[in-house]
């Protein structure tokens, strides 16, 4: 009969860890793969920058009211919609400004806010924004 030879406590028992690496990597990469990744969409909004320091900013800005029944208000007289463009352009002459507000009801039509947005945009002033006043 033959002996055995003893061997050491090394060489005893050991585990093969290669498998379960290679199955927690193949895991790791189905993950990452399968993820899907979406982007929110919202929208971009432009903050104005804070230039207090600059002294050759414009002046305040050009101030329209629009009532429920489309009656569209400028310097604190009624105005008809065909003359928006020449009083803004006189506003513009009189005063440094590159934006206009307009101020509309909330049941005021749609249409008549736009056609006063475009008759504002040809008197010059590009910047124009317009704020809903709700009751």
């Amino acid at each position: 009969m033959k002996r055995k030879k003893h061997t050491s406590a090394e060489d005893e028992a050991q585990v093969d860890m290669t498998p379960m690496l290679d199955i927690v990597f193949i895991m790791l990469i189905f993950f990452i793969v399968t993820t899907s990744f979406v982007k929110e969409k919202s929208l971009d909004v432009s903050r104005p920058e804070d230039n207090q320091s600059n002294n050759n900013q414009p002046s305040k800005a050009l101030s329209i009211r629009i009532d429920e029944t489309g009656k569209i208000m400028m310097g604190g007289r009624e105005v008809d919609i065909r003359r928006v463009v020449a009083n803004a352009q006189t506003y513009l002459a009189e005063n440094n400004t590159d934006t206009a507000a307009i101020q509309a009801d909330e049941n005021t039509e749609e249409g008549v806010v736009v056609e006063v947005m475009n008759q504002v945009k040809i008197a010059g002033i590009d910047k124009v924004s317009v704020l809903v006043k709700k009751g």
